[in-house]
């Protein structure tokens, strides 16, 4: 049975990435996606919005249609699908060699997780990386004063 990793290997993971990839971020400000994403850049992390949907910048970068698009290392790639729908993100994760897939707090797909797993990605499912980076790091981003 799955298990997310440790408070401290989950804490190591956002020490240590640089770039993530948002995949599901919205441009609207109200939305989750975009107020995590938004944490996410203003606690020092580069951010790339994964939507094909999007048309113009979001936070100040360029929206991307898939991951593949992206042509710099990811770090991670935090996931704002439904759970049925993670399986073939998890599969571009893996050719873009990722690090770790992050699936939000109600998303949780163990074939997704098991394919990850089997190339090397750390997986995390059903946890907010919001509040693990609050938690873990207990640093706040300038949004949260």
């Amino acid at each position: 049975m799955f298990q997310n990793p440790t408070d401290a290997e989950r804490a190591k993971l956002l020490k240590e990435a640089k770039n993530i990839a948002v995949v599901g971020c919205s441009d609207k400000p109200e939305r989750t996606s975009y107020l995590i994403a938004a944490a996410l850049q203003d606690a020092g992390y580069r951010i790339f919005q994964v939507n094909p949907y999007l048309t113009g910048p979001v936070l100040g970068e360029k929206p991307y249609r898939s991951l593949s698009e992206i042509n710099e290392p990811i770090d991670i790639v935090n996931v704002f699908r439904r759970s049925e729908e993670v399986f073939p993100i998890a599969e571009e994760a893996v050719k873009v060699r990722a690090k770790a897939i992050w699936m939000q707090i109600g998303v949780w797909n163990e074939e997704a997780a098991e394919l990850a797993a089997e190339n090397g990605l750390i997986v995390i499912m059903d946890r907010c990386i919001k509040v693990d980076h609050a938690i873990l790091l207990g640093k706040r981003s300038a949004r949260e004063g």
